[in-house]
């Protein structure tokens, strides 16, 4: 007897955060991402924002109950060989997510999402504590940019001192649980440095910057890709390394829409090779 061998699925990532109304960042950042690098992306959604490339016009948070059962839908009959989160808004949103997390099958990914590229609110000031206690523990790899280092640490990284800086704000990280720290160097000037240790390696990975203001999406998109690295089996090294390259790429293809901001290419690749 013939036929076609069934189809062997690919690498299975959820993302547990927020939606981007305009695709940029959030929920949809991630599933692109996932795609894009071979991965099967599935999402629980914590909450809708009205989002454009001029800002964040509203956000609405999700009911708890709903958070839980999306979780335990996926998780329980799919399974998951990766998970990632970002958008979790407040304190109780953390903590219910944390405790999902906190018997999560596969190594988790968390992008501690606070500000918007445009500067408005994702996370509420009162849970910046609840980040620290209850999340980062369960964390293989935590991406904060330096905004979300000073608010996480209280460490303002400055460009004559920013290599020192990282270093000291990424051990003051590990002391909260994660496994890996990436502490995210993009908003200091020149090249593009970020900093990745689990307090005995240290990986410095440097990028050329790009003269490009489209950038939206760049942090959802680097822990997405991440992600999907760990689920296809590599080290956190190798999975960081490959996710920093991803990203480049998608920096500088970033593309305008609307009046303000554009998002990052996440289909760079495709339209590299025709």
């Amino acid at each position: 007897m013939t036929g076609t061998p069934p189809a062997v699925a690919p690498p299975r990532v959820l993302t547990v955060a927020g939606s981007d109304s305009g695709g940029g960042a959030g929920i949809q950042a991630d599933l692109k991402t996932m795609l894009a690098l071979g991965a099967h992306g599935m999402s629980v959604l914590t909450a809708v924002t009205a989002q454009n490339s001029l800002g964040v016009q509203g956000a609405w948070s999700l009911p708890l109950e709903a958070v839980r059962a999306q979780y335990r839908s996926v998780v329980d009959d799919i399974g998951v060989q990766a998970l990632k989160t970002g958008m979790l808004a407040d304190p109780a949103m953390v903590e219910t997510v944390a405790a999902l997390l906190s018997d999560a099958p596969a190594p988790v990914v968390v992008d501690p999402v606070s500000v918007s590229k445009h500067g408005d609110r994702l996370l509420a000031d009162e849970a910046i504590d609840a980040v620290r206690d209850r999340l980062l523990p369960v964390a293989t790899v935590v991406t904060p940019n330096l905004d979300e280092v000073a608010e996480l640490t209280g460490i303002a990284l400055k460009a004559d001192t920013a290599e020192s800086d990282m270093r000291r704000a990424a051990e003051r990280l590990l002391t909260y649980g994660p496994r890996w720290v990436l502490v995210k160097g993009g908003h200091l000037p020149g090249e593009a440095v970020d900093l990745l240790t689990d307090g005995t390696a240290e990986h410095w990975l440097r990028s050329p910057r790009h003269d490009n203001a489209h950038t939206h999406g760049t942090g959802c998109t680097l822990a997405s890709a991440v992600a999907v690295g760990l689920a296809q089996g590599r080290d956190v090294p190798e999975a960081v390394r490959r996710a920093k390259e991803y990203v480049t790429g998608a920096i500088a293809a970033g593309f305008a829409l609307g009046d303000g901001i554009g998002p990052v290419d996440h289909g760079w690749r495709f339209r590299a090779t025709g």
